[in-house]
C-alpha cells in the first residue's frame, strides 16, 4: 500500500489540523531525492501550480519518482489551459433536480469540491464526477444555470481560502479519501500488491458471478495480494491501489471507462485498459478492423439514420434473414433478426432511438458460438455457448422481462480446433495484450469472427470449469507481471 505524503508551501497552513508526520514542505520534497526510494501517495497542496512554480515541479518530480500524485501534471495543464469538460445528461438531470428544491437568483452556481466530495446535499455525484475528470485535492467550479447547464470555470483552491466550516469538511474529506491507506498501510506492508475489483452488485448480467468474485478474493489472499471489491461510489479511492480489475460491463459513456482512464493516468495496472474498451465496445470499429486486416467475419453493412438504406439493398448485399444491432450492445440486447421489410421498418424505428448508426450483419445459424478467452495473447479458456432453447441467440430476452440463456460447455485448450485458436489469437492481437473473449462461429469448416470482448465473462462453474483455481491464479499473476514491467520502465 502507499505511504501518504502531504506537501505544503508553509507549515502554518496545517495549524487548524492535527499534527502529522506525513507533512512535508514543497521545497523539501524537491530537494530530497531519497524519497524516490519509497512508494508514496503524494497530495500536493501547494498554493500555486502554475508552470515553472515549485508546486508544478513537485507534481512533475512525483511522477518521475513513481509516486502517485494529485494533482498530476496532466490535470494541472488541463485546468491551467482551460481545457473544459462537459457534464453528461445524467449530471445535468441531477443538477436540475437539486435546483428544483434550492432556489437560485444567480445565473451560475459555485461548487467547492474536496477530494471528490461537496457540502451540498444532492450534488455529491456531480462532485465525484468532476473529481474523476480533474483529480485534485481542492477545486472550485462554476455551474451555469438552465438551459445550458455546463461547467463554466474550473480552478484550484488553496487551503488558505477555507473558512472554519470548510476546514472541518476538508479534514473529514481527506480522512474519508485516505482512510484505507492510513489504516491498511501497516498491516499490508508484506502484500505483493493491492488490487481493486470494480463490480456492480445490482448488475443483471455481470461478467463475473458472485462465486467467481469470491474465488478471486480467496486466491488473492493465499497469494499474499490485498484484494478489495469496490463500486462506482469508490472512484475517489482508486489511487490507493496498484491494480484495477473491471468486473462490470464496460461502455464508453460510462463510469467504467472513466475508472480505466484514471487508472492508466496514475500508472495503475488495469484490465480493461481504455484503448481496449474503445476498440472492443463498438461493433462498427470491429467490423472495419476485420475488413482491413482480412479476418473472416459475417457480411456487414452500415445503416445511417440520416439516409436509410432500403430493405432490398440490404437483402441483396447480405441475404435473408439478417441481423440488425446497435454498435455497443452486449448480452444479445438490442439485436434483431430481420426477415421482412416490415421487420426492418419496425426495428430501425426502435434502434435508431439509441444510435444514429446501425450494423446489419449476415445471419449465420449455428448450434453454438465459440468463445476463446485470451490473456496476454495466450488462450486461457475455451467455451461453447449454445443457443437458448427454441431461440436464435445465446440469450433469449422474453417479453415478460425474463431472460433465458443456453447451455455452455468448457473444453481443454488442446481439444479446440487449431484454426479456431489461431484465428482468435490473430484477432485479439489487433486489440492489445489484455484479457479478451473472442466470439467465433464455425460453419462448413469456415470460421467467422463475430466480435472481440474486452470484458469477457469469467463465471464460477463455466469459464473456470477446466482450469479451476489455476484460471484465477493466472489472472492475478498477470497483474503482478504488469506491475513489474511498470517498475522497470
Amino acid at each position: 500500500m502507499n505511504n501518504l505524503l502531504i506537501l505544503l508551501d508553509d507549515m502554518n497552513c496545517w495549524k487548524p489540523y492535527l499534527e502529522s508526520k506525513k507533512i512535508c514542505l514543497v521545497s523539501d520534497y524537491l530537494k530530497n531525492r531519497s524519497l524516490a526510494k519509497e512508494k508514496k501517495l503524494v497530495l500536493n497542496l501547494s498554493d500555486n501550480y502554475g508552470y515553472n512554480t515549485e508546486g508544478y515541479y513537485c507534481s512533475l518530480l512525483a511522477q518521475t519518482r513513481r509516486h502517485k500524485v494529485i494533482p498530476s501534471v496532466e490535470v494541472i495543464n488541463k485546468i491551467e489551459s482551460d481545457a473544459g469538460m462537459r457534464l453528461n445528461q445524467k449530471m445535468r438531470e441531477i443538477f436540475l433536480a437539486w435546483l428544483a428544491t434550492n432556489s437560485m437568483n444567480s445565473d451560475h452556481y459555485e461548487l467547492k469540491i474536496y477530494f471528490g466530495r461537496c457540502m451540498e446535499k444532492g450534488l455529491e455525484r456531480i462532485a465525484r464526477y468532476i473529481f474523476e475528470h480533474y483529480p485534485a485535492p481542492l477545486l472550485k467550479v462554476v455551474l451555469t444555470m438552465p438551459p445550458h447547464i455546463q461547467l463554466d470555470n474550473v480552478r484550484f483552491m488553496s487551503i488558505r481560502e477555507l473558512s472554519d466550516e470548510e476546514e472541518d469538511f476538508f479534514a473529514a474529506s481527506l480522512e474519508s479519501f485516505n482512510t484505507k491507506v492510513w489504516t491498511s498501510s501497516r498491516s499490508s506492508k508484506s502484500k505483493r500488491y493491492s488490487l481493486a475489483i470494480l463490480y456492480d452488485p445490482n448488475e443483471k448480467f455481470p461478467p463475473s458471478n458472485k462465486k467467481a468474485l469470491s474465488k478471486l478474493m480467496k486466491l488473492a489472499y493465499k497469494m499474499d495480494i490485498h484484494a478489495e471489491l469496490i463500486t462506482e461510489e469508490d472512484s475517489t479511492r482508486l489511487m490507493e491501489f496498484d491494480a484495477l480489475f473491471i468486473r462490470t460491463t464496460t461502455s464508453l459513456n460510462h463510469y467504467t471507462f472513466r475508472f480505466s482512464q484514471i487508472a492508466e493516468q496514475y500508472d495503475i495496472a488495469v484490465i480493461d485498459d481504455p484503448t481496449s474498451i474503445i476498440r472492443c465496445t463498438n461493433k462498427v470499429y470491429l467490423n472495419e478492423l476485420f475488413a482491413k486486416e482480412k479476418i473472416s467475419s459475417p457480411e456487414s453493412l452500415l445503416l445511417f439514420k440520416s439516409g436509410l438504406t432500403s430493405f432490398e439493398e440490404v437483402k441483396e448485399k447480405i441475404g435473408l434473414p439478417f441481423i440488425l444491432k446497435i454498435p455497443d450492445g452486449s448480452f444479445s440486447l438490442d439485436m434483431k433478426k430481420i426477415t421482412s421489410d416490415e421487420d426492418m421498418k419496425r426495428c430501425t424505428d426502435e434502434l435508431f432511438e439509441k444510435s444514429e448508426i446501425l450494423l446489419a450483419q449476415e445471419y449465420i445459424p449455428t448450434d453454438y458460438d465459440w468463445r476463446i478467452g485470451l490473456l496476454d495473447g495466450e488462450p486461457l479458456f475455451a467455451c461453447k455457448y449454445y443457443m437458448a432453447k427454441g431461440h436464435w441467440q445465446i440469450y433469449h430476452h422474453c417479453d415478460s422481462g425474463r431472460s433465458i440463456s443456453g447451455l455452455s460447455e468448457t473444453l481443454p485448450i488442446y481439444q479446440v480446433p487449431r484454426k479456431i485458436l489461431e484465428t482468435a489469437q490473430k484477432a485479439a492481437s489487433l486489440i492489445g495484450k489484455g484479457l479478451y473473449g473472442v466470439d467465433l462461429k464455425m460453419k462448413n469448416d469456415k470460421i467467422y469472427v463475430i466480435e472481440i470482448n474486452d470484458n469477457p465473462n469469467i463465471d464460477y462453474g463455466i469459464e473456470d470449469a477446466v482450469l479451476g483455481d489455476e484460471l484465477y491464479y493466472r489472472l492475478l499473476t498477470h497483474f503482478g507481471h504488469l506491475l513489474d514491467i511498470k517498475r522497470f520502465l
